[in-house]
């Protein structure tokens, strides 16, 4: 399944970058609108990841949030906030690397879906905040070419109907001769110049 390439390349880019910052660092501040943490840092970020984290083998199990209820509830980092990410992702590519229905629907907050739709959704989630993070605080990181191209290949065709629903916006005109990464960014209006 596509998606679930997808989501293992975007999770693992993701953690790349997560996995690079001190305990020092978790107090930087980063853009307010990537949380509804009030002031927030890096550390409101990694914690809003690994609540992601967490969900993802119970909505691949099919559950519900009422199911779930308050599981995942509290902080999810505790006094090791990267190794208790990092615990959750490991749990999170557990379960994605298990044998998986793409049709099979599973529950999210915003409605039901198919569960390859799902994978797509948190991919998209996982691989622009992992540029945008390494960026805003100074990182030299590109999005590994094998995610670019498998996000070039499955979410871009969409890019129009994702701008409508405000995940990106709009598309940045990018030099003629950009790679293929630059290209992409671009288009999903995370480049600038």
């Amino acid at each position: 399944m596509k998606q679930k390439e997808l989501f293992l390349h975007a999770d693992a880019a993701l953690r790349s970058v997560l996995d690079r910052f001190t305990p020092e660092q978790l107090a930087i501040p980063v853009p307010a609108e990537w949380t509804r943490a009030e002031n927030p840092v890096l550390r409101d970020i990694i914690a809003a990841h690994a609540y992601d984290e967490a969900w993802v083998p119970d909505v691949l199990a099919g559950r519900t949030a009422e199911d779930v209820g308050d599981t995942h509830a509290g902080d999810l980092l505790g006094d090791d906030p990267i190794a208790g990410y990092d615990r959750l992702n490991d749990l999170a590519t557990e379960a994605v690397n298990g044998e998986l229905d793409p049709d099979a629907t599973v529950h999210l907050s915003y409605g039901d879906f198919p569960l390859a739709d799902y994978l797509q959704h948190v991919s998209i989630y996982r691989a622009f905040q992992a540029w945008s993070i390494a960026k805003h605080l100074g990182l030299a990181y590109s999005l590994p070419a094998p995610l670019v191209d498998l996000l070039w290949e499955q979410v871009l065709p969409q890019a129009g109907d994702w701008r409508a629903m405000g995940v990106f916006g709009p598309e940045v005109d990018v030099p003629a001769d950009a790679d293929r990464e630059t290209q992409l960014l671009g288009k999903t209006g995370y480049w600038r110049p």
